[in-house]
């Protein structure tokens, strides 16, 4: 096992149990491992989605409505 150090109870749907359980087995991985790396993915993915918000703080806002309408006098609805 790696050098994982905080202990934590995970609830799965028995599908996705065994699901995991198979996934483990053929990767030669813990599932704890495979759970660890899950996290890390989604967390990587938070990080570049707020980035991309953060890059685009000062382009203008638009409404819904607003929107809509734009597109419906450029004809595209």
């Amino acid at each position: 096992m790696s050098n994982l150090s905080k202990r934590s109870t995970i609830y799965f749907e028995p599908d996705i149990h065994q699901a995991l359980r198979m996934k483990s087995a053929s990767s030669h991985l813990s599932i704890s491992e495979l759970v660890d790396e899950a996290v890390r993915l989604l967390m990587s993915e938070d990080q570049e989605d707020l980035a991309a918000v953060s890059d685009r703080v000062e382009e203008k806002e638009i409404s819904y409505e607003a929107l809509l309408n734009d597109l419906k006098s450029n004809g595209k609805i």
